[in-house]
Parts: C-alpha cells; sequence; structure tokens
C-alpha cells in the first residue's frame, strides 16, 4: 500500500515539474516575443510634431540648370498634359515634370539590359531657384520608433509634389537625426549625410562631426543609413563591403537590389534615383557600385544611399512612380523628403 502511494506521489510530482518547467519555457518565449515586438514592431512616440517647421534657407545655392547625362532613349515621358497655361506664370505639371517660379523637376524612366538583366530605375532631376525648397517629414508627424506609413500618405499629407522614402530611422535607435533644422536624435553611429541650407550636401563621419557644429554650419537635415556613394565626384571605396547594421530582421545591402539615393549635381542641382529590383525580368536592382556609378556617370559630384528594398518609392503628383519589389505594393517607412506644393 505504501509502495503504491509513493509511486503517486512520485508521478504528482514529476507532472507538477514538468508543469513548472512548461510554465518557465512559455514565460521566456513570452519575454522574448514581447521584447521583439516591443523593438521592432510596436509604437513608441517620443514627439509628435504638430506643425513641423521649415528649414531656415539662405539664397547663396546657384542652380546649374537641368543638366542630364543619362540615355533618354528608353525615358518615358509625357508632355500633352499641363496643369496651367505657361502664359499664366502659375506652375505647370504633366506626368513626369513640374515647373515653378521656386523649382523644376523632371523624372525620367530608364530600362536597361534584357531578360534576367533588365534593370529599371528612375531619375528625378530637381532643380531651385535660388534656395532649395527640400523638407522631410516623419510618419503620423510623431518622431519615435516603429511609426510608419506608406511614402505616399506622408507625402499626401504634407502635399508633397515629389517624395521619397528617407532612412527609415525608425528601425534603429542610433545615429543623428536632424530634421527641418531640429536635432531630434544625437547617438553618432556611422556615416551621415547632411543637407545645409544653402543647397549643397556632403556626407560625413557622425562620431568626428557634433551635431551642434553641424546646426552652426546650417545644416537643416540629416540621415543615417548610408554609405557615401560619391564624394567630391569619385566613386567611394570599398562599397562591396560596407556594413550598415547589425539589427535583427536586416537583409544584406550587397548584391542586386532596389536602391534609393539622393545626389547632387551642384548647390540647388539634387538627383533622386529609385531602383525597382527583386524581380526577373523586369528589374533584379543594382549593386551598391553600380548604383554610384549611376549617379557619377549622371553627373553627381556627391551622393548618398538611402534605405532600400521594399522601402525604395518614388512619388509625384499624386502617384507612385516605381513599382516596389514589381508589385506595386508600398512598404510602411518612418519618413520621407519631398518638395512641397
Amino acid at each position: 500500500m505504501l509502495q503504491k502511494e509513493w509511486i503517486a506521489i512520485s508521478r504528482h510530482r514529476k507532472k507538477t515539474k514538468i508543469a513548472i518547467i512548461l510554465i518557465l519555457i512559455l514565460a521566456v518565449i513570452g519575454a522574448i516575443v514581447y521584447k521583439l515586438a516591443d523593438r521592432y514592431l510596436i509604437e513608441h512616440i517620443e514627439i509628435v510634431v504638430t506643425d513641423p517647421p521649415r528649414a531656415s534657407t539662405s539664397p547663396s545655392g546657384v542652380s546649374s540648370g537641368n543638366d542630364s547625362s543619362s540615355d533618354t532613349s528608353s525615358s518615358q515621358i509625357s508632355s500633352d498634359q499641363t496643369s496651367s497655361d505657361p502664359s499664366s506664370g502659375q506652375a505647370q505639371s504633366d506626368d513626369w515634370n513640374y515647373t515653378s517660379d521656386k523649382e523644376t523637376v523632371h523624372i525620367k524612366k530608364v530600362q536597361t539590359g534584357s531578360g534576367s538583366d533588365t534593370v529599371t530605375y528612375y531619375v528625378a532631376d530637381v532643380t531651385f531657384d535660388s534656395s532649395t525648397n527640400l523638407l522631410t517629414a516623419f510618419a503620423k508627424d510623431s518622431f519615435g520608433t516603429n511609426i510608419i506609413q506608406n511614402t505616399s500618405t506622408i507625402a499626401e499629407n504634407h502635399n508633397a509634389i515629389f517624395a521619397i522614402n528617407g532612412d527609415y530611422y525608425g528601425f534603429r535607435n542610433d545615429g543623428v537625426v536632424i530634421r527641418n533644422g531640429t536635432l531630434y536624435r544625437d547617438e553618432p553611429t556611422r556615416e551621415g549625410l547632411a543637407l545645409f541650407n544653402d543647397g549643397s550636401m556632403k556626407s560625413y563621419d557622425e562620431e568626428q562631426t557634433s551635431s551642434s557644429d553641424l546646426l552652426a554650419e546650417g545644416v537643416t537635415n540629416t540621415f543615417s543609413f548610408g554609405p557615401g556613394l560619391v564624394k567630391d565626384g569619385e566613386i567611394a571605396d570599398d562599397l562591396e563591403h560596407v556594413k550598415i547594421d547589425t539589427n535583427f530582421g536586416n537583409r544584406s545591402i550587397q548584391g542586386s537590389n532596389p536602391r534609393t539615393g539622393i545626389g547632387m549635381i551642384a548647390p540647388n542641382h539634387y538627383l533622386f534615383i529609385v531602383v525597382d529590383g527583386r524581380m526577373s525580368g523586369y528589374s533584379k536592382g543594382l549593386t551598391m557600385t553600380e548604383f554610384a556609378q549611376l549617379f557619377k556617370d549622371l553627373g553627381a559630384t556627391e551622393a548618398y544611399n538611402l534605405d532600400g528594398g521594399g522601402s525604395s518609392t518614388m512619388y509625384f503628383m499624386g502617384r507612385v512612380v516605381n513599382n516596389p519589389l514589381g508589385k506595386g505594393n508600398e512598404r510602411g517607412v518612418s519618413d520621407i523628403i519631398y518638395i512641397p506644393d
């Protein structure tokens, strides 16, 4: 009798231990899942930008005109519909062009190669008359992590005529983030990009230049992604081995991928390029070196790589110009660079 009772007690103790172990395992898994969700999914709003300020500008830049050295044979530019009478002095636009007394935007679709080597990309040549009218905006007008909206949604909310995705600052918690003249984050980590109020831009080492110095020099916006592609007219070194992030979920930036980048031909004369990719027969994308070469071939003296992959989006006059991931579906991002109406 005692032996049976002892066996029953032993079995009960064993089941209890198993139950406790299972509870602990589930608790650990739950904690890990919550930690990952908190880091990469749950919105954390730090600042609500109720009235995004315009960056201060000074008319020190000089437009160099609409100079593009790319092959125009594949460009698809329509000019049969304009939004206003040229004699009225108001803005004129069609599906691929916009002209006003402040800026001009000319967009070209270019397709090269064939079959599995086909590459499709979009080039926006933008010139500003005397001072840069280039602004940035956050998803949901809020600064923080994991706050996202489609590029087109953010653009529409800010009456943008043109926009591209930014650096997806909200995916990480480091880097230097200055937007429209306001410092939001100051955690120097990598090679950043600085836009200045004289219409110029350059890449810089975040760990070697303080945010206070940047603001004192007239920086209006910074982006923390990279790498710098073209510097002083030359392609940057060792682009195929650069590392941007080691965060969970990051894909390699090497190989042929969709890309978004910003370049400068001269102060107040910018190039924005979005490359589609990862869809055989339509566009395989570009390597980092190929992307840099494209900017250089188009005359960029400076160029910088922004967030790419599924984020790569170009918006113009109410529509998405490119074909994100060959599926026409945008991926939510944390920020955009745009030109207001």
